[in-house]
């Protein structure tokens, strides 16, 4: 069963913007270490971090609590499946409130899409609440 459905849209200008005048201020702030580096080794720099940006946001907004009720930056972050597929890993306020959300016999699977089209990135979550196996 579908928990919650994100989409969150997102200028690449603004993102670079951001980057040029605050550097490792924003980066820090809204991103992972390992976000971070993934990002700032492209050669597309900006729209990576937007890429990121959206999928966050529209994290948030699948959640149902945007970014408030504990809920911050860097407690959504994008990692990969084996397979390469984007997903979501969650920590902090935002663990509680997937945790919160999934019903009981259930996990959490967060499907994540992100593209760009410059000048802008967007990404959609969806979490899914699939039965647990066995027991």
């Amino acid at each position: 069963m579908i928990l919650g459905i994100g989409s969150d849209l997102c200028d690449i200008d603004r993102i670079q913007k951001s980057l040029d005048r605050f550097g490792e201020r924003f980066t820090n702030r809204v991103f992972t270490p390992s976000e971070r580096a993934k990002s700032d080794r492209r050669a597309t720099r900006a729209a990576s971090y937007a890429r990121r940006f959206a999928a966050k946001e529209a994290c948030s907004k699948a959640l149902g609590t945007g970014l408030r009720a504990g809920v911050f930056w860097r407690d959504m972050e994008v990692v990969n499946l084996p397979s390469g597929a984007p997903t979501m890993k969650l920590t902090g306020g935002a663990a509680l409130r997937l945790a919160a959300m999934t019903p009981a016999g259930h996990e959490a699977i967060l499907h994540v899409s992100m593209t760009d089209d410059p000048p802008m990135a967007q990404a959609f979550v969806v979490i899914e609440a699939r039965p647990l196996s066995g027991g």
